[in-house]
C-alpha cells in the first residue's frame, strides 16, 4: 500500500472529507489530492499534522504496519503463506526457523564473495 492509499484509507476510516483533513492540516484539497492520488509526498509538517488527525505515529503513517511492509516486500505467495504459519509456532520453534533462514543467507553471502 503506498502512502497516498494509506492516506485516503485513514482519511475515509475517520469518516473526513477531502475538504476537513486539508483544513485540519493546512493544505488545499488540491494538493491532499496530489498526496492520495498522484504519489506527491507530503512534506514533514503535513506528516505531523496528518499523524495528530488520525491518532497514530507519522512512521505508522509512511510504512504502515510491519506486516503490511511484509506483504509489499514478499512477493511470492507461497513464500508468505509459510511465514503466515510459522507466527503460530512457539518461540523455539520460531527460533530454530530464524537461525536456518539467517544460516542460508549468510551461506548464499559468502558463496558470493567467494565468486568475486
Amino acid at each position: 500500500m503506498t502512502l497516498g492509499e494509506r492516506i485516503q484509507k485513514l482519511r475515509k476510516e475517520k469518516r473526513l472529507t477531502q475538504a476537513a483533513l486539508a483544513s485540519n492540516i493546512g493544505v488545499s484539497v488540491a494538493q491532499l489530492t496530489r498526496y492520495e492520488t498522484q504519489g506527491v509526498q507530503p512534506n514533514a509538517e503535513a506528516l505531523k499534522r496528518m499523524a495528530m488527525v488520525f491518532g497514530i505515529t507519522i512512521d505508522f503513517l509512511v510504512n504502515g504496519t510491519t506486516e503490511q511492509k511484509a506483504i509489499d516486500a514478499i512477493t511470492d505467495a507461497k513464500l508468505l503463506g509459510l511465514f503466515k504459519q510459522i507466527e503460530n509456532l512457539n518461540t523455539d520453534d520460531r527460533m530454530v526457523i530464524s537461525k536456518l533462514i539467517e544460516a542460508f543467507a549468510i551461506r548464499k553471502e559468502l558463496e558470493h564473495m567467494l565468486k568475486n
